[in-house]
């Protein structure tokens, strides 16, 4: 079995803090060899029956990247019908996508058609496909972070209007919209956690039967 030394874990722990969700990118280009590397992390990563159900649109053009922009502002204006008061008043200040400055953006989606795994372990539980594609976006984002990127996670968003705009399957399910790139300024603190938007647990609740 192979060991890792107390320094490459505690190296670890501090990657994991490092790796924060960031919407604040400055507008240098990624190296497409450096962006190539990080993404093949993805075929390291475990998947149900092997299935490895995701699959990775990489957003480019003026117009896919427009109608992004639009649908998550119009998605944001219905969000912040949600709250009222002061909440309302710190949500519509919340900078919430790094998407009119990230140079590199993806869409990555779960088949949860394909055929590959021969349904291994998603028979009673098919969602293992999406939570499969889930783990193999941490490990391209903490993969990211080794490197100085910053990664941050769109999920304000009408995934059907996304699917017709991108032009993908109907079997594809949309799993998450990352923008990608330098970060403006580095930080091991959560935005959300800074304004006072809410805070992050210090213990992790463990429940017996």
């Amino acid at each position: 079995m192979t060991e890792f030394t107390s320094a490459f874990r505690d190296d670890l722990q501090r990657l994991m803090r490092w790796r924060r969700d960031v919407r604040r990118f400055r507008t240098d280009p990624v190296d497409e060899a450096l962006l190539r590397e990080c993404l093949d992390t993805f075929l390291l990563a475990p998947s149900v029956g092997l299935s490895e159900p995701w699959r990775v649109i990489r957003v480019e053009s003026d117009q896919a990247r427009a109608a992004a922009l639009q649908n998550f502002q119009a998605a944001n204006t219905e969000a912040l019908k949600g709250y009222d008061g002061d909440r309302a008043a710190m949500y519509a200040n919340l900078k919430l996508s790094g998407m009119q400055e990230s140079p590199v953006q993806l869409a990555i989606y779960c088949d949860d058609a394909t055929a590959k795994g021969q349904g291994l372990g998603a028979a009673t539980m098919p969602e293992m496909r999406r939570y499969s594609v889930v783990g193999a976006i941490t490990q391209f984002w903490l993969t990211a972070r080794s490197f100085g990127l910053g990664v941050g996670w769109v999920s304000i968003l009408d995934p059907d209007q996304l699917n017709r705009d991108l032009d993908v399957p109907a079997e594809w399910s949309l799993v998450a919209y990352l923008c990608v790139g330098w970060p403006e300024e580095l930080s091991d603190t959560p935005e959300l956690s800074k304004v006072g938007w809410e805070e992050r647990d210090s213990t992790l609740p463990i429940q017996s039967r």
